[in-house]
């Protein structure tokens, strides 16, 4: 795996920003990679669960673990839809976040964009896929601003 850790960290910097990679994939850490019958790498999993998976396209798309460390590593509102309270059990549940529940959001946040959902103190509750630009999630009241893939149980 070792010899993959550059160009992961490379791709992660440049789809979440300056840091993500080595907050992703540190240089002390010797992650597991799952691979696909051609060898190219799919998923990359710790001892605490699954930090991404690799897609196709060349982007990845977050597992809890991999949202938790991006969520210390870059500072807000980087990467992050913040929705109320009313919500967190539903999205912990790993149901869709929706727009009328958010609070906040990364203005630079677009649909397609992996994001962590967050509360208003900043603790991940899952992380998913982005449906709506960010400035559609602060003005509907209607439809869906996540589509939620992992939540995060207390």
């Amino acid at each position: 795996m070792a010899e993959n850790l550059p160009g992961l960290r490379v791709a992660a910097d440049y789809q979440f920003g300056a840091g993500a990679g080595t907050a992703l994939f540190p240089p002390d850490e010797e992650p597991r990679v799952r691979r696909s019958t051609g060898g190219r790498p799919r998923q990359v999993l710790v001892d605490a669960g699954r930090l991404v998976s690799y897609g196709t396209d060349g982007r990845f798309t977050l597992g809890a673990t991999g949202g938790e460390r991006l969520r210390r590593a870059l500072a807000p509102p980087a990467c992050r839809v913040v929705v109320g309270g009313e919500s967190e059990p539903y999205v912990r549940d790993e149901r869709n976040a929706m727009a009328k529940f958010v609070r906040g959001v990364d203005p630079d946040v677009r649909p397609g964009d992996e994001v962590l959902v967050v509360d208003e103190d900043d603790a991940l509750l899952a992380v998913g896929r982005a449906e709506l630009a960010a400035a559609a999630m602060r003005e509907f009241e209607t439809g869906v601003a996540v589509a939620v893939r992992d939540g995060v149980q207390r």
